[in-house]
């Protein structure tokens, strides 16, 4: 029997002028705005059918903070399913404080392409399982990446950026990912700049040249537009768990919605 797929919606949390804990959401990682209390929806999410549940603090990593490890427990009372938290998290002991805080795994960007010896230590003192490592991609029309794709009839390969998508590496996503894998990563986020909050569907190739490239199970992110766009990057780019945010913030579509709609065309769901 296939393993079934996963439906995770995420809210992206930012601290507001007054120094509290709200949820945004943008497009192309900018042009953020105000959609809710992160309790209040995590509450929402636990009741509506969602398989895991993903809390991004969007802004530690880029301004040097801490992740908000109080709103990190009080959403953890509220959900009942797998909880991963990510932003901020630089160390073994930050890994240690945010699994403290009630996350069932932790999502590392910034600090893992900084010091990779982070995946190795953190698979190893807390298991591969709590391990996912994170990815935000951008499309390059180069010569300087390592693995290639067509994207609209060019050759392009992805970057892997940094603080929130605000600077470049130069690390080619599909090596980095195989790197990861190797150092004992239990899980891959793959978000992709160019198609964030464009409902237009979630990029395929980036998705499917990392699922090609490991065995590891791939989590794909970033412009969900509809139960169409989960068949399709399940379907076309083999991943194991679709993600999004703005559909169901919006209440465009609700979990179940998607799920009978993939299990009408029979992609294997929990309903």
């Amino acid at each position: 029997m296939p393993l079934t797929k996963r439906i995770i919606p995420c809210i992206d949390v930012d601290l507001d002028e007054d120094g509290n804990a709200a949820v945004y959401t943008g497009v192309n990682f900018e042009d953020l705005k105000y959609t809710g209390d992160p309790v209040e929806m995590a509450r929402r999410y636990n009741e509506s059918g969602a398989d895991e549940f993903v809390f991004l603090d969007i802004t530690a990593s880029a301004e040097g903070r801490e992740t908000m490890l109080d709103t990190v427990s009080a959403v953890a009372d509220e959900v009942f399913i797998p909880l991963t938290v990510g932003g901020g998290i630089r160390t073994k002991e930050d890994i240690k404080e945010t699994l403290r805080a009630g996350a069932d795994k932790v999502s590392i960007n910034s600090g893992a392409l900084k010091n990779p010896d982070l995946i190795n230590e953190g698979a190893r003192a807390f298991g591969n399982q709590c391990i996912v490592i994170s990815v935000d991609s951008r499309r390059r029309f180069d010569e300087q990446g390592e693995y290639y794709a067509e994207v609209d009839g060019e050759s392009c390969w992805f970057e892997c950026t940094v603080k929130g998508g605000r600077e470049g590496t130069g690390r080619d996503v599909v090596e980095w990912a195989q790197a990861a894998e190797e150092r004992g990563a239990g899980e891959l986020f793959v978000n992709s700049i160019d198609t964030d909050g464009t409902k237009d569907g979630y990029d395929i190739p980036v998705t499917k040249a990392v699922c090609d490239a490991v065995d590891t199970p791939v989590i794909a992110s970033s412009g969900c537009g509809g139960p169409e766009h989960a068949r399709e990057v399940f379907e076309d780019a083999g991943a194991d768990a679709a993600l999004a945010a703005s559909i169901f913030h919006f209440d465009e579509y609700t979990i179940r919605e998607v799920k009978e709609y993939l299990d009408e065309h029979d992609v294997p769901v929990r309903l």
